[in-house]
């Protein structure tokens, strides 16, 4: 049975730092690329980050300066360190299996950036 489970989330000020972790489990981890969405209130769920098996990332534009996804095989588990977080960064984060071929979810984390 394949699980994702978050953990990291917060309420930060603008400008902070959160860190969140993704601990799989139910399939072979250093196999398959992993990615982080997100979906803030009234707007649809959004690819912010992924990383293929081989541990090369990529970042939409809105975050790529400010965000780093990494992965530790040996853990099963993904990683999104986020710094200098804005407001326009609240949302509920989600990891997911794959960047599209999988419908293997995380249950959400939240993360609220504000003063």
């Amino acid at each position: 049975q394949v699980q994702l489970v978050e953990s990291g989330g917060g309420l930060v000020q603008p400008g902070g730092s959160l860190r969140l972790s993704c601990t799989t489990s139910g399939f072979l981890f250093d196999y398959n690329a992993m990615s982080w969405y997100r979906q803030a209130p009234g707007k649809q769920r959004e690819l912010v980050a992924s990383i293929s098996n081989g541990g090369v990332p990529n970042y939409v534009d809105a975050v790529k300066g400010r965000f780093t996804i990494s992965r530790d095989v040996a853990k099963s588990t993904v990683y999104l360190q986020m710094n200098d977080l804005k407001t326009e960064d609240t949302a509920v984060y989600y990891c997911r299996r794959g960047v599209t071929s999988y419908n293997d979810w995380g249950q959400g984390t939240q993360v609220t950036v504000s003063s």
